[in-house]
């Protein structure tokens, strides 16, 4: 019988990374309240972006497999202070060189936090739903961005004190988490080569190479669509829409990350390679259609679109988490779970930042369109790929039960810590 202390410690875990997350969302709707006040360019803007990513995948490839060692809780305890102490820094942010410290800040210790936080889900998985834990590694971050950006676009809009407000709100929830973190059970002992694994590397266990080979491409799509709808797609709403209401950016981002985290657990009892085939189809159908209708400058189009694209985001990649942790090993999960990150940070980040440069000369709707043109060409090699797999199916069956007993396995050993 799981006792009542592991049952808790998933559910803090699985709050605090919804915290986490939800945080790094926070920026995004008052970036237009930065931009006034300080005169800052869309140049500029993109460089604030692009510092959070590059700051939270240095800290992946260096730090991804550190858990693994020195176990969970050390890490999540060093990455959570250093966010709240980001958040700290936001509040009273000055101009620009401030917000370029305070994200590299956040990137570094959302890097430290996310590999860890998705690898203790499954070290504490519930005994009366074992597969609760890969469910909610994919579908926590798109409900914590939907959070987040909603959150911080009501609070500019209407909220006291827009620039310093959801940063404080955001940070004691994180300290109220790092203190709970005292009942989760440590579920990893300790073991030499924590130097070792400090040295920047893309860690992908052998029996999960195969499988991340043939579902890269919808990691790379799904998290490609998120960085269009977080860094060009509200700006759209401004520019060709002419709506200039915060919430409504907020609102925007939260229909996609929103519909994915709903897609995600509406799939959960499906075959996951179905789910990554309904993930690819929309994944080419959503930025079409979103495009079309920002050509089109109607609105009401632009929203369904964004709830196809949101259908694709969420499957694109929730289905192939769910097959890529279900063929690691526990002493392996906190290393996948980082490269799985690095690539799809990296789709998120590299596109928006091209974008962001080129919006200057070429103008907001071409970049727009481009962008989504790479997501569908991204998304159709990958379907494609994933049509032509003859053993796609006999290693999604080998991942699923792979997952059963690791989950179990996670659940006595959480008892014997008990």
């Amino acid at each position: 019988m799981q006792s009542t202390r592991s049952v808790a410690g998933f559910w803090i875990i699985a709050a605090l990374l919804l915290v986490s997350l939800a945080s790094s969302a926070v920026p995004s709707p008052i970036y237009p309240v930065y931009a006034a006040e300080w005169h800052l360019t869309p140049l500029m803007l993109t460089a604030v972006f692009a510092i959070y990513v590059a700051g939270l995948l240095a800290s992946l490839l260096v730090a991804g497999r550190l858990s693994d060692h020195v176990g969970r809780k050390p890490v999540l305890v060093a990455g959570g202070i250093g966010l709240a102490v980001s958040l700290g820094l936001f509040a009273v942010a000055d101009g620009l060189g401030a917000l370029i410290l305070d994200r590299v800040l956040q990137g570094v210790s959302v890097g430290l936090l996310i590999g860890a936080l998705g690898a203790a889900l499954i070290d504490n998985s519930l005994e009366r739903h074992p597969t609760l834990a890969g469910v909610l590694n994919g579908a926590v971050p798109p409900i914590a961005l939907a959070t987040g950006a909603l959150s911080s676009g009501a609070l500019v809009e209407w909220g006291p004190a827009p620039e310093q407000f959801v940063y404080l709100l955001f940070g004691v929830l994180l300290v109220l988490m790092l203190v709970a973190l005292v009942v989760v059970p440590e579920q990893v002992t300790r073991r030499p080569g924590a130097l070792r694994s400090l040295r920047p590397t893309i860690a992908v266990p052998r029996s999960s190479r195969r499988l991340f080979r043939g579902v890269a491409g919808s990691l790379v799509a799904s998290w490609a669509l998120g960085g269009l709808f977080l860094s060009l797609v509200p700006s759209a709403l401004g520019a060709i829409f002419g709506i200039d209401n915060h919430f409504a950016a907020g609102a925007l981002i939260a229909v996609v990350t929103g519909v994915g985290a709903a897609t995600g657990i509406a799939i959960q009892r499906l075959d996951a390679r179905v789910g990554v085939l309904i993930g690819l189809v929309a994944l080419i159908l959503g930025p079409v259609v979103t495009v079309g209708f920002v050509f089109a400058h109607s609105l009401p189009g632009l929203v369904v679109g964004s709830a196809i694209a949101g259908v694709g985001f969420g499957a694109g990649f929730q289905a192939p988490l769910r097959m890529l942790l279900a063929t690691a090993a526990p002493t392996h999960r906190a290393g996948l779970l980082s490269t799985i990150y690095v690539v799809s940070y990296l789709a998120f980040g590299v596109p928006a930042v091209i974008g962001g440069l080129l919006e200057p000369t070429v103008g907001l709707v071409p970049v727009i369109a481009g962008y989504g043109a790479f997501i569908v060409l991204a998304a159709g090699v990958a379907l494609v790929l994933q049509l032509a797999s003859k053993d796609a199916a006999e290693v999604e069956e080998h991942a699923s039960e792979v997952l059963e007993r690791t989950a179990t396995g996670s659940i006595r050993t959480a008892a014997a810590a008990d």
